[in-house]
């Protein structure tokens, strides 16, 4: 049977506070901690297997939110100041198949983003005076992918809803359509363009990130963009088809490139 909550959450550990900490102690750069999006553990709620722990999905969700909230204040408290929240599920609404699967739960497209942006402003006006990412991802683990599709369809919702700074936006291939919902970002958000994939060892070059770059500049001005890697190198432990070298290559090919674009930091 598929994974259902039958017992009322309770917290165990920090989820990430541990790993913050360690890399607190050995650099002084800017870390960043990546959390979930809350309405990703939406399927996780069964009417049938999970109705004396929680009587309604809202009573789970609630729970899930309180979670990542004190978590995002427990980070707060040990010095961070960037969180990204990472939210898969919705560009799973991109596709038909996966559309129909929230809309046969009794959830049309509109009611589930205004729903799952609501808990994600709870978690993030938990810690006000921190910066927050917001990661739309298309599948990453051992490199495959869940869905092709440009971000048309859930742009505006998203982009205008969410109250993170940053926008991180999975660009590395055609399947990720094109800069035209940039068109949608408001005024005060940065879009991190995801343009260096993160599932092959593919080796992109300065000029042919430049002139992506450039092209989605027409769209959003460059003092709102930055570069980056489409997603993880390594999802889970499973990890993807590329090695230690191809991902050292591939951030010190952004690093390049970003000074190329931006100038020296």
């Amino acid at each position: 049977p598929e994974m259902a909550v039958a017992r009322r959450l309770r917290r165990r550990r920090s989820l990430a506070a541990e790993e913050f900490a360690f890399l607190r102690a050995v650099t002084d750069r800017v870390g960043k901690v990546t959390l979930p999006s809350p309405s990703l553990f939406g399927s996780l709620w069964s009417p049938e297997r999970s109705g004396q722990a929680y009587p309604s999905f809202d009573d789970f969700m609630t729970d899930v939110v309180d979670v990542l909230r004190d978590e995002v204040r427990e980070l707060r408290r040990l010095g961070c100041r960037y969180v990204q929240l990472d939210a898969p599920h919705y560009p799973l609404l991109i596709d038909p198949t996966w559309r129909a699967f929230y809309e046969a739960r009794g959830w049309s497209v509109e009611r589930w983003l205004s729903y799952g942006i609501e808990l994600d402003n709870a978690v993030i006006d938990a810690a006000p005076d921190v910066t927050f990412g917001f990661h739309l991802c298309r599948g990453n683990q051992d490199s495959r992918w869940l869905v092709a599709g440009g971000y048309d369809a859930i742009a505006a919702p998203i982009f205008r809803g969410v109250r993170a700074q940053r926008l991180l936006l999975e660009y590395d291939d055609e399947r990720s359509g094109g800069f035209d919902p940039l068109r949608l970002v408001p005024d005060d958000k940065l879009v991190v363009l995801g343009l260096v994939t993160t599932k092959s060892p593919r080796r992109e070059t300065e000029e042919e990130l430049e002139a992506r770059i450039r092209e989605a500049a027409s769209l959003v001005g460059l003092e709102r963009l930055a570069l980056g890697t489409q997603c993880g190198f390594s999802t889970s432990i499973v990890g993807n088809a590329l090695s230690v070298d191809d991902e050292r290559h591939k951030l010190e090919l952004i690093v390049r490139t970003a000074g190329l674009v931006w100038g020296e930091a």
